[in-house]
């Protein structure tokens, strides 16, 4: 990555950001409908920024789920 290119920083619960990991960990990139390439690369280098920074990589099943279920919440589930 680009250390000269300007940053955004992006603020998540933890929750969300678990389950965003966990669906791009179980998710085919290669299969998402993209119309660019970069499309493709933005997600990788989400999922890279979430195992990297968000020190979620080691997030256990229960975790998970709990994390699935508090974000649902928001849904009205």
């Amino acid at each position: 990555m680009d250390t000269d290119l300007p940053i955004v920083t992006v603020r998540l619960w933890r929750a969300d950001a678990v389950v965003l990991f966990d669906g791009l960990m179980s998710t085919d990139l290669d299969a998402v409908p993209i119309t660019h390439p970069a499309q493709k690369q933005a997600l990788t280098d989400l999922l890279s920024r979430l195992e990297q920074d968000a020190g979620i990589a080691g997030a256990t099943t229960e975790e998970i789920a709990a994390a699935q279920e508090e974000v649902a919440k928001d849904m009205g589930c």
